[in-house]
């Protein structure tokens, strides 16, 4: 009886949400869950608030079954502050984690990652929760599924992933887009069971679930549910939807319908009668009803809220006045920021590739793995958009992610986890999901590495909104900012010059931490303000050592402390940015843009920049060094402009 009710609350809340789209209530996309309601019913039948579920675009169903009020929902839809996600979302976007409803996404497979994420944070944190992610047979097809279920198979995560074959990907047919149609059959090359389930059989589906669900909590890992079954209106509404498929086929699955199979199946049993049931019904259509009257009332949210939640509250943080005089390199001082802080905090973990025994490519995690143990120091496959996601998931249920990428270059593969994902939650949520994920790898040229292992992409990262972009450039910093980064709550890309790896420098014993947009003086000046970022920063210094010029250093170019260098140059009346990164819309490109608005009345000099070649970095060692600026032009450039 609960299961039809569930079905029968989905079905009636979709139905009603058809009929607002037709009336423009629902501003966007609106994707419909009828003819699939017995997978969510069944599934979620066995979860518990503390268990996560991870969606899709077709997500209604899956917020109903796992408790969302009907009111919240279609107040979502409506773009009303009482919405799931305060109007933020509509239907692609549903957000209710108090209830454990961790979010429904518009891009397809991340909930895969983002589940088995979860999994790994209740693993860690040894709680006998377990995560569920639901996906459609597009999904399949997506390097998500591989990476995803691989890494919860071989590390035994309590997770459910749930197919919902519905047969068609937006408007192409599964049979035509799968070279193994079968997806439960592909659960066997990850040592995993799959089952293949009648989806419009809600006790069918039901069991199976339960015993996943069992298997999940009791230790034994994940399980691959495929559930066949038929979306029985267009892809969203307001598409045609007979150009790809026939009336006839529609209309013989609606005549499979799962709530009309199991009503025939209660009323068969003996144990309800129809009267009964349509007692239900009608209670289910007068609190739907009562819903859709509730959302047309509410107000919008204020405009002025748009632009809130995207960060965290600033942490407050008081560097110390001295840096001491203990000489540390620039990776152990990193490495004594994390082992104090993982030490302190059992919610930190490393993924990354030869992190655990072996100590990280660079030393970044060396002798952490006999302290932590394998669950805290993740060796993992190649497969950064795989854990990339899972940090996500991981995140949203209370770890503390760190992934340590070696290279930025690397990172590339899973910039849509990170751009789509991670640094839209905080938001989407309303501010109420954490995102303490912590990514961190090497920058710049050096060592003849060739394109694919030297790249320099700060710029591209800081013009994402909810991402903090970190680049120190000493020991000192590097400590400060890290630790920093461990206790903030947004996530951070801390970047991390591979020049500077092992350059020494003074390094406090202590605790300590540097705030996020505040730059550093490295030298003080009066001839011209020289803003270097990272590596150029200390080739600037050393380029500079003999001229009367101001050098600073942002350390961070996501916030970017502007009034500091606006404070420089209303000293020195000139402005000259150096960064081995590309000129065209770079970071150069944006802090001349904004001197040029604010200060342009101190300034005495046309604004220069000194960047790298716009070209890949090349290997021989007659070129690589070709291709980022020297210090000889570094010091040449500062003579020039000065000069002017």
């Amino acid at each position: 009886m609960n299961l039809y009710r569930t079905m029968q609350l989905i079905r009636a809340s979709e139905e009603q949400l058809a009929r607002c789209h037709a009336r423009g209530l629902v501003h966007g996309a609106c994707h419909t869950y009828v003819g699939q309601e017995a997978i969510a019913a069944g599934v979620c039948a066995h979860l518990d608030a503390g268990d996560a579920v991870f969606s899709t675009h077709r997500g209604h169903g899956h917020a109903l079954a796992k408790g969302m009020p009907v009111a919240e929902l279609f107040a979502e839809l409506f773009g009303r502050e009482s919405g799931c996600s305060r109007g933020r979302g509509g239907s692609m976007h549903l957000f209710s984690p108090e209830i454990g409803m961790m979010g429904t996404s518009g891009i397809v497979g991340p909930s895969i990652l983002q589940a088995a994420g979860a999994g790994y944070s209740f693993a860690l944190r040894k709680t006998s929760h377990v995560a569920v992610a639901f996906f459609g047979d597009g999904a399949t097809n997506n390097g998500a599924f591989h990476e995803g279920l691989n890494m919860a198979a071989i590390w035994k995560l309590p997770v459910l992933f749930v197919c919902e074959n519905n047969q068609f990907a937006t408007e192409v047919p599964f049979e035509s887009a799968a070279g193994n149609p079968n997806v439960a059959a592909r659960a066997a090359a990850y040592g995993i069971p799959g089952v293949q389930i009648d989806g419009n059989d809600v006790q069918a589906v039901a069991l199976a679930a339960g015993e996943a669900v069992q298997r999940a909590r009791g230790g034994l890992g994940p399980t691959l549910l495929e559930c066949k079954t038929y979306r029985t209106r267009p892809h969203s509404e307001g598409m045609g939807d007979y150009t790809y498929r026939t009336r006839e086929d529609v209309n013989a699955w609606r005549e499979r319908c799962p709530i009309k199979r199991h009503r025939q199946a209660l009323v068969a049993s003996g144990k309800t009668t129809g009267a009964a049931l349509d007692l239900i019904d009608s209670i289910i259509q007068s609190e739907v009803n009562a819903a859709i009257d509730a959302a047309e009332k509410a107000a919008f949210p204020k405009a002025e809220h748009a632009t809130t939640h995207v960060y965290a509250p600033a942490r407050e943080a008081v560097e110390p006045s001295q840096p001491g005089a203990r000489p540390l390199s620039f990776t152990a001082a990193t490495l004594e920021a994390l082992d104090h802080e993982m030490a302190r905090n059992p919610n930190i973990f490393v993924f990354g590739e030869g992190i655990g025994v072996r100590g990280g490519n660079f030393g970044t995690t060396a002798g952490l793995f006999a302290k932590y143990g394998a669950q805290r120091l993740r060796d993992t496959p190649i497969a950064e958009r795989g854990f990339v996601g899972m940090a996500c998931g991981a995140a949203m249920t209370g770890a503390r992610p760190i992934v340590d990428f070696m290279f930025i270059d690397f990172i590339n593969d899973a910039f849509g986890e990170l751009v789509n994902q991670i640094t839209k939650m905080r938001y989407m949520s309303s501010g109420r999901l954490r995102m303490p994920v912590l990514l961190r790898g090497c920058v710049g040229i050096g060592h003849a590495a060739a394109t694919h292992h030297s790249g320099s992409y700060h710029s591209i990262y800081s013009h994402i909104p909810g991402l903090r972009v970190v680049i120190p450039s000493t020991p000192y910093d590097a400590k400060g900012l890290l630790t920093h980064a461990l206790r903030c709550d947004d996530p951070v890309l801390f970047l991390e010059p591979r020049e500077l790896l092992s350059v020494k420098g003074p390094v406090p014993e202590e605790d300590y931490e540097i705030p996020f947009g505040k730059a550093r003086i490295l030298q003080p000046g009066r001839a011209a303000t020289v803003v270097g970022i990272g590596h150029m920063a200390q080739r600037a210094l050393a380029a500079a050592r003999e001229l009367d010029v101001e050098i600073i250093d942002p350390r961070t170019v996501s916030p970017l402390d502007t009034p500091a260098i606006l404070a420089s140059i209303k000293k020195t009346g000139r402005l000259l940015i150096v960064d081995e990164a590309f000129a065209p819309c770079s970071l150069g490109a944006e802090i001349a843009a904004q001197m040029a608005e604010i200060g342009f009345d101190y300034l005495d000099a046309p604004i220069r920049r000194l960047n790298g070649a716009f070209a890949p970095t090349p290997y021989s060692p007659t070129l690589e060094p070709a291709v980022i600026p020297s210090q000889d032009e570094i010091t040449a450039a500062i003579r020039a402009l000065v000069n002017e």
